[in-house]
């Protein structure tokens, strides 16, 4: 029953991002960066706060690799995140479709995460990398690491992802997350560098959390059990 019901915060988490977040997208017209940055942050940052308690509020597959990749979730549990992750963003998506007319949807392809004018398939990667690792970087720093005050982790982490929508929005949609373009890719068919949303993020977060964890991190009595509070 404890793992249920962490695969069913991991279910709502994405839900939750990609309503609000490519919601935000059809319903200023991709045009309001400012509104976009805000709600995906917000999105995740609230239902951190909301849930994290739960299942540590991960949200996210490459995140979940990351944790899995530093002995902080098992497997096992890694695999049933991602799923339900998964599962989540296409509910989120499907929910979308529902909810706004076709000609708002089909202007920002559902608020799929694109590449922008002139930016390859490695170079999206290559933001994308950038921008999660220091989305992993802040969840260790805020919600893993013992060390730190957990009250506002939820608050740092979406602030964080706002922060990198401002700085990457433009090249890449800055997703970070493979279940945020997989949901509106599969739901709307549209899977232009499909890849980037994978190969990016699942590299920044690992890359990320092997420094905070083999290297910033103290001692190993210091360190907080594999399957503690993690975000």
């Amino acid at each position: 029953m404890d793992n249920g019901r962490k695969l069913v915060v991991e279910f709502l988490g994405p839900l939750a991002l990609v309503y609000m977040g490519a919601g935000s997208i059809i319903a200023t017209g991709g045009k309001d960066l400012v509104a976009i940055a805000f709600a995906h942050g917000l999105a995740i940052g609230l239902m951190v706060l909301a849930a994290g308690h739960i299942s540590g509020g991960v949200y996210n597959p490459a995140l979940t690799v990351g944790l899995v990749a530093t002995r902080r979730l098992s497997i096992p549990l890694g695999i049933g995140y991602v799923v339900a992750q998964l599962l989540g963003g296409l509910v989120g998506a499907l929910l979308l479709k529902a909810s706004f007319a076709a000609p708002a949807i089909d202007v920002v392809k559902l608020g799929v995460p694109l590449l922008g004018p002139g930016v390859s398939g490695g170079q999206g990667i290559l933001v994308e990398a950038i921008l999660t690792f220091f989305l992993m970087f802040s969840v260790f720093g805020n919600a893993v690491d013992p060390r730190t005050p957990k009250a506002i982790a939820g608050l740092a982490i979406g602030l964080t992802i706002t922060m990198d929508i401002f700085g990457g929005g433009a090249l890449t949609g800055a997703a970070m997350n493979p279940a945020r373009a997989f949901g509106p890719e599969l739901v709307q068919g549209v899977w232009d560098f499909w890849w980037v949303y994978w190969i990016g993020p699942i590299i920044g977060a690992v890359l990320a959390a092997l420094l905070y964890n083999e290297v910033l991190l103290g001692p190993a009595e210091e360190v907080t059990a594999p399957e503690a509070r993690v975000a």
